[in-house]
């Protein structure tokens, strides 16, 4: 898709052209982003290949090439750290390696950062001590160094150790790279009895203490019964936003993660991001140089197969991707999605982000200044049990949780959501009139005509001045993106396209008041289900609770029972029976 420029937008494939295109050119429900390409579009090309597989490897190779503004775009091109085990001479060196592999040796990884790397090496450093200092440091000692008076170092520099036993080190340093935790768990026991029973009890502990070492390690990282070698990748997308995490297992072992921020004008589901993500990860040149035997993603992408096929002619061979698994690889998935969300809410809270959108708020509702402070309501009920409302804060610098409050509803009809918005408004603002806190400059109610006209009857009758009232009602589709703002003090003015950034932060503030309301809804209705009918009768204490419950076998039976059946219980006279039928009966 170019521009009247002839600049290009966007590079998509397709399965079917007609429905995809067709798609761009909807007169309703399109995303503002989408909306947004639209109206620069001036002409579309068109590239027919042989196979689906064709037609992914075009679309990467031309999103490489020419960088579109509404493609995922990959910032990161730094290559992946690796470990070094040289083995062209007699004392092997171990090193971080980052680049071209020249030097002749085995390279272990990638590894997700440096600071696994790292990890890793010191651990191997103190373990078995093969040396990791540079060739020509290595071969000007005349006496040991700081890493030999230290212990990290058997010192083959000069002739320290023997060549049998530094050999034997390097072969287990070779076998942990490997992920044959196991195996060297096996050897170091035989080194270190046989060790003991030759009287080298000096060698014997120090075999004692490589094992402790390695098996702390094991107890550290989550451990699969078997060698896996996968990325687990989770995506997560929220108001414009996106991340990617990946967990890289290893011979069973997570060695570290990784965070990824695309750039996603267009993705609005994880399938659609992680879609159009996994293609740029692995098929880069630079991007993942050793691909694992396994792909864990969690939710399923349409160019599946494509990709598969695409990773297959690559590497010769293939490369499962899966989205429904069970056992450590669900757990690991559950924590690299966990772990997705939580990067994508800290970004969306960060000052910046912050803002910035409180700046095209302003714009959008053409302000003198930016607002310092907004509130949100939101009511949360089961068919009108157990009513919540809740009230959120953002200010300048994000969510502002010390100001959150929730109000238990109480004496209205059950589902009447104008009559619990009406309580929980009045009871907010009679406190912060009373001093109690401080007015927002703008009140968000998630809600048309209606609801507004709530709020203003509240805040009218309470005198309260200088708050501006929004009413956030959803489009025709309820879909995200198609909201519309209904300004109240303006004859209720609808802002029918509000700016993206100013949308997004209305969006992060009304789902936080959703799940604030929803949070305490659920905790107000498990308690009340959890406690007894027969809990606050006058007279009637545990023990009495037990022998009731005992005597009639449940609470379903103690409220059929008369006065003269509740009498029969032990301990419950006429007056205790009378005050527990009356407060059954009544329930």
């Amino acid at each position: 898709m170019f521009d009247d420029e002839g600049n290009i937008l966007y590079v998509g494939k397709a399965k079917n052209l007609k429905n995809r295109v067709s798609s761009y050119f909807r007169k309703t429900g399109l995303t503002a982003k989408t909306a947004a390409l639209v109206r620069r579009i001036a002409q579309v090309d068109v590239t027919v290949t042989e196979t689906e597989t064709e037609a992914l490897i075009l679309e990467h190779n031309l999103i490489k090439q020419y960088h579109p503004p509404y493609n995922i775009l990959m910032r990161d091109d730094k290559s992946y750290p690796y470990i070094f085990l040289s083995d062209r001479d007699t004392w092997p060196r171990l090193a971080f390696h980052r680049g071209a592999k020249k030097a002749k040796g085995t390279y272990f990884g990638p590894f997700p950062s440096v600071h696994a790397v790292r990890e890793s090496m010191s651990f191997l450093q103190k373990t078995f001590k093969v040396r990791q200092c540079e060739d020509v440091f290595f071969k000007n000692r005349s006496r040991p160094c700081l890493q030999y008076q230290i212990k990290r170092c058997t010192a083959p520099c000069v002739n320290l150790v023997s060549a049998e036993d530094y050999s034997a080190d390097v072969d287990l340093t070779r076998l942990y790279l490997d992920g044959k935790g196991d195996r060297i768990l096996k050897q170091l026991e035989v080194d270190m009895e046989k060790a003991a029973e030759e009287l080298q009890f000096e060698k014997a502990a120090e075999h004692r203490d490589q094992i402790a070492a390695l098996r702390q390690v094991q107890a550290q990282q989550m451990i699969e019964k078997g060698r896996g070698t996968i990325d687990v990748v989770a995506g997560a997308v929220s108001n414009g936003q996106a991340c990617v995490h990946m967990l890289y297992v290893r011979q069973g072992r997570i060695l570290g993660s990784r965070s990824y921020y695309p750039k996603a004008p267009l993705a609005e589901q994880v399938s659609e991001l992680l879609d159009e993500f996994l293609p740029h990860l692995y098929l880069s040149g630079g991007g993942r140089p050793d691909l694992p035997k396994e792909i864990l993603l969690n939710t399923s992408i349409e160019g599946t197969q494509a990709l598969t096929e695409a990773l297959k002619e690559r590497v010769g061979r293939n490369i499962e991707i899966r989205d429904s698994v069970r056992g450590f690889r669900a757990k690991w998935l559950e924590l690299a999605q966990r772990t997705a969300e939580q990067n994508l809410t800290a970004k969306l809270a960060s000052k910046k982000t912050i803002e910035q959108r409180f700046e095209s708020l302003r714009d959008t509702l053409q302000l003198e200044q930016a607002p310092q402070r907004l509130e949100c309501f939101d009511i949360s009920h089961s068919s009108g049990e157990a009513v919540v409302a809740s009230c959120v804060v953002f200010d300048s610098n994000g969510a502002l949780k010390s100001d959150y409050r929730r109000f238990n509803i109480e004496g209205i009809t059950g589902g009447d959501d104008y009559a619990a918005m009406e309580q929980a408004i009045r009871r907010r603002y009679t406190r912060l009139m009373k001093g109690e806190g401080k007015l927002p400059d703008i009140l968000l109610i998630d809600g048309g005509k209606g609801q507004i006209g709530i709020a203003k009857d509240v805040l009218s009758d309470l005198g309260v001045l200088g708050v501006m009232i929004i009413g956030v009602a959803k489009g025709t589709s309820r879909k995200p993106g198609l909201e519309t703002l209904i300004l109240a003090d303006q004859n209720n003015k609808v802002i029918a396209r509000p700016q993206q950034a100013a949308l997004h932060l209305i969006q992060q503030i009304r789902d936080e008041a959703h799940r604030f309301a929803i949070t305490g809804h659920k905790a107000r209705r498990d308690k009340k289900r959890r406690t007894s009918p027969l809990e606050g009768i006058p007279g009637v204490g545990p023990t009495r609770r037990r022998d009731l419950l005992k005597h009639f076998g449940g609470i379903g039976e103690v409220q059929k029972a008369s006065v003269a059946d509740l009498m029969k219980v032990a301990n419950i006279n006429k007056k205790v029976a009378e005050a527990i039928y009356s407060a059954l009966y009544n329930e």
